[in-house]
C-alpha cells in the first residue's frame, strides 16, 4: 500500500471514528432523543392546534340583514349559501396553499427541528476543546477539515432522523398529505432538509471554531433561534409579511427548506420553477459555508 492510499485511508477512517463517536454520544442518551422532539411535539399538539385558523370560518356564520335576504330569489338564496360554505377553504387555500393551518405549520417544525440540531452543532467542538478531545484529535492524521465535516455530519444524520419522528408524529396529529404524494417525494423534502442542515451547522461550527465557552454559544443560539424562525416561511406565509420582513424572509435559508419541503408533501400541485430555485439556493448555501467551515479549520483549528 502506498503512503498516499494509507493517508487517504487514515483521512475517511478517521472521519468516521469522529462522526459515529458523535452519534454515539446521542445514541446511547435516549432522554437527549426525546428531549430534542418534546419542543416539536409540543409546537404542533399546542400552537397548531391552537392557531385552528379555518374555525374563525365555520364557527362564525355570516349571516345578513333580513331585508337583502327578502330581495332575494330562493335560487339567489341557495347561491349565496353556496358561496359562503366554500368561503373559508377558498380563503385558507388561497393564503397557506392548503385548507388546513395544521399541515401548513407541521413542515414547518420540520424545518425547526433541522434548525435548533444544526445550532447546537457549534456546542459540541467547544465541549470537545475544553475536555481535551480535540487536542487528541489534532496529534492524528486525521486531516482537520475531516474534524469540522464529522460534526456536520452527525448534525445532518441527527436532524433527518429526528424529522422523520415528526413527521410521523404530524401525520398521526393529522397533518394531511398532498393527494400526488409518493415516497420519492418523501425523499425530495429530506434532500432539502439535507442541504439546509449543511449549511447551517456549517455556519454554526464556523463561529465556535475559536471559542472556549460555552456561555458565549448559547448566547449565540438564544440569539438567532427565534429570529431565524419567525423570519421565514415556517410558520406564516412571507407574501403576507411587511416588505422589510419579506427582505429578511427571502434571504433566509429556512424559507427555501421549508417551501421545497411543503411542495412536495402537502401542496395539490408543485411549482417547478420555484422548486428548482429552492433546491439551487440550498444548494448554493450548503456548497459556501460548507467550505468556509473547512477553510476555517485549516486556518484556525488549533491545540
Amino acid at each position: 500500500m502506498t503512503e498516499e492510499n494509507h493517508n487517504s485511508k487514515s483521512m475517511f477512517h478517521g472521519f468516521w471514528a469522529l462522526t459515529n463517536r458523535d452519534l454515539k454520544k446521542w445514541y446511547k442518551a435516549p432522554l437527549l432523543v426525546l428531549m430534542s422532539i418534546i419542543q416539536p411535539i409540543l409546537w404542533m399538539g399546542l400552537f397548531g392546534r391552537a392557531m385552528n385558523i379555518g374555525a374563525i370560518f365555520t364557527n362564525n356564520p355570516i349571516t345578513l340583514p333580513t331585508h337583502l335576504l327578502q330581495s332575494l330569489s330562493p335560487e339567489q338564496q341557495i347561491e349565496l349559501g353556496t358561496f359562503f360554505a366554500g368561503l373559508k377553504d377558498n380563503i385558507m387555500t388561497s393564503t397557506f396553499g392548503v385548507n388546513d393551518y395544521f399541515s401548513f405549520m407541521a413542515v414547518g417544525m420540520l424545518s425547526f427541528v433541522v434548525v435548533f440540531t444544526a445550532m447546537f452543532s457549534g456546542m459540541s467542538i467547544v465541549w470537545d476543546r475544553r475536555l481535551g478531545f480535540l487536542n487528541k484529535a489534532l496529534s492524528t492524521p486525521v486531516a482537520r477539515g475531516a474534524i469540522i465535516m464529522s460534526k456536520v455530519l452527525s448534525a445532518v444524520t441527527r436532524s433527518l432522523i429526528q424529522a422523520g419522528i415528526v413527521v410521523v408524529l404530524a401525520w398521526l396529529f393529522g397533518m394531511q398529505f398532498s393527494p400526488s404524494f409518493t415516497v420519492v417525494h418523501l425523499l425530495g423534502a429530506f434532500a432539502a432538509l439535507f442541504l439546509m442542515c449543511l449549511g447551517l451547522s456549517s455556519l454554526f461550527l464556523a463561529i465556535a471554531i475559536r471559542s472556549t465557552r460555552w456561555e458565549t454559544q448559547m448566547a449565540v443560539v438564544n440569539l438567532l433561534n427565534l429570529p431565524l424562525i419567525f423570519t421565514s416561511n415556517a410558520l406564516f406565509p412571507s407574501n403576507f409579511m411587511p416588505d422589510w420582513l419579506q427582505t429578511i424572509s427571502y434571504i433566509n435559508p429556512i424559507t427555501y427548506g421549508t417551501d421545497a419541503a411543503r411542495q412536495l408533501l402537502i401542496l395539490p400541485t408543485i411549482d417547478i420553477s420555484q422548486l428548482a430555485i429552492d433546491f439551487a439556493f440550498l444548494g448554493v448555501f450548503a456548497f459556501i459555508f460548507a467550505t468556509i467551515g473547512i477553510v476555517l479549520s485549516w486556518k484556525f483549528l488549533s491545540k
